[in-house]
């Protein structure tokens, strides 16, 4: 726990941010899913490689401890839709940042045909008409985890066509 006052921040960007290849790479990635800026992009980097970096150290361990910790850590990544529940070690260090980005609950609006691009599945989020299983969450980059993927509810109504109004001099 540190002082709420200085916060650090939660991701880490590229070693080399112009080189010309990596700069293709993010920009069709923010493309393909909708974000805002590459600090998003970057954020999402970073949690494949905090997995990544769990996953080589439970490789570090003994026998005995690293049976119960590859087990929670494949059954933390499975809850969350990455992996299957029969997946090993060499897949968590196989992540990539689309497989974190496909979670993500603008992503999942998308699959689920509630909107039609990325950028309209955004605004619905940021404005406040989804909810996850009775709780509005206005979070774009919130990671769907796939018991939540079935309580997606989109609170807006389907506009009724108004009946054409009566002529007045009838």
């Amino acid at each position: 726990m540190g002082d709420p006052k200085k916060s650090r921040r939660r991701w880490q960007g590229p070693r080399h941010p112009w080189k010309k290849d990596t700069l293709g790479k993010e920009l069709s990635l923010l493309g393909k899913y909708g974000l805002r800026n590459k600090r998003e992009l970057w954020y999402a980097n970073s949690i494949v490689k905090s997995y990544r970096n769990q996953a080589s150290a439970i490789l570090a361990l003994e026998e005995s401890e690293r049976a119960v910790k590859e087990k929670d850590l494949i059954k933390k990544l499975s809850k969350l839709g990455l992996l299957n529940e029969d997946a090993v070690l060499d897949n968590v260090l196989g992540l990539s940042v689309d497989e974190i980005l496909e979670r993500r609950l603008q992503t999942i609006l998308l699959k689920l045909n509630i909107a039609k691009t990325p950028y309209q599945a955004r605004q619905l989020i940021v404005h406040g008409h989804i909810s996850i299983s009775d709780r509005c969450v206005s979070a774009p980059g919130y990671l769907v985890s796939r018991d939540e993927e079935s309580q997606i509810r989109c609170g807006i109504a389907i506009p009724v066509e108004a009946e054409p109004m009566a002529e007045k001099g009838a």
